[in-house]
């Protein structure tokens, strides 16, 4: 793609979801998503193949079907308040609507099979792009809702986005689908834990980018886009292998990395809430997360890549792509708990 078309189209993104987190105004707030969504699509179809253009249908599609359950409750909303700025009412079908919707912008579980089929279609780049960027203007959203939504259906989606996230990760060899179920986990915990404080969940929120950044860019460094191909790079790149490995065990929520930040927050602030089952069930189900990245792990440091000769090293290339940011996004995602008393003096 030309570098004007990429200008215009980055462009749109970035403009679509700065309207949408700044504006109190819900027909503001839609168009931005909308400016978002269709500057995604030419993004995903970057490297036009059959898989691109069926990512990308599945895309427009969800995506389209959540916009207009969104601009139906906008318009019921208006009908029933006479206002277009974002109120809190007791009327549930006005709450349960908009919350519905977002959640299938957001890719939550029941609404969460379109994420990992668009992610396997579409390049490196698109993936980073909609589980990191794409995930902010709907959460923000739902934060500014946040006091008119259902505690029931809202802990439901919880549940359900942290139990598919760990479980349909479980079989996975492609590390595109690995990620995308780990996105559709971690949203499950920013949602458990909007109904108890806003701020965790943009804390939550920035941390998961943070992490999810560094891996996308090794990813994309190797290249890598399966677990044989991760396995390939002990040899060539062991110092490489080894930061990936500590970012997705940080990514998986394992002490003492900066992982375990947001799930050690979140897990606090509900029990200091009175709410001691769900945080329990919650920290058994994200074993299962913990469990396919400690797969990756293995496939990648305590195993031989399959071989029909002798020679056990390859040639070493040196790599074309740069990634000059990947140094301080590893340190972060690796290095900031020590930090968890600012942070949680600041909450």
């Amino acid at each position: 793609m030309n570098i004007m078309p990429n200008i215009i189209l980055y462009s749109t993104l970035i403009m679509g979801t700065l309207i949408t987190i700044t504006s109190s105004h819900w027909i503001l707030m839609w168009v931005g998503l909308e400016m978002g969504m269709f500057a995604m699509i030419p993004i995903m179809m970057d490297k036009k193949n059959p898989r691109s253009t069926e990512a990308a249908t599945k895309y427009f599609l969800t995506q389209t079907t959540a916009s207009m359950m969104l601009l139906m409750s906008i318009i019921l909303t208006m009908l029933y308040s006479g206002n277009w700025e974002i109120l809190h009412n007791n009327n549930l079908a006005l709450n349960i609507i908009p919350l519905l919707a977002l959640a299938m912008k957001m890719g939550l579980a029941p609404f969460h099979l379109w994420v990992p089929e668009v992610m396997q279609g579409i390049p490196l780049m698109a993936g980073m792009i909609l589980l990191t960027w794409q995930k902010i203007a709907p959460l923000i959203i739902m934060i500014q809702i946040a006091p008119s939504l259902n505690n029931m259906i809202t802990l439901s989606l919880a549940i359900m986005s942290i139990l598919m996230g760990g479980w349909g990760g479980l079989n996975q060899t492609q590390l595109r689908k690995i990620m995308a179920y780990s996105s559709i986990s971690h949203m499950g915990w920013m949602t458990a834990i909007m109904i108890y404080s806003t701020s965790i969940v943009l804390i939550n929120l920035t941390i998961y980018i943070v992490l999810t950044l560094p891996m996308f860019m090794m990813f994309m460094y190797f290249p890598n886009t399966n677990t044989l191909t991760l396995s390939l790079n002990w040899n060539s790149m062991p110092l490489m292998t080894m930061l990936t490995l500590t970012v997705l065990l940080s990514l998986g929520g394992l002490p003492p990395l900066t992982g375990f930040l947001p799930k050690w927050m979140i897990i606090q602030e509900m029990i200091n809430n009175n709410s001691i089952t769900m945080p329990v069930t919650m920290a058994i189900m994200a074993l299962l997360n913990l469990f396919f990245y400690m797969r990756l792990v293995y496939s990648t440091t305590l195993t031989l890549f399959p071989s029909t000769n002798n020679l056990k090293f390859k040639w070493t290339f040196q790599p074309s792509t740069t990634m000059p940011m990947i140094t301080p996004l590893i340190i972060i995602s690796t290095l900031l708990l020590p930090l968890a008393p600012i942070v949680t003096f600041l909450n």
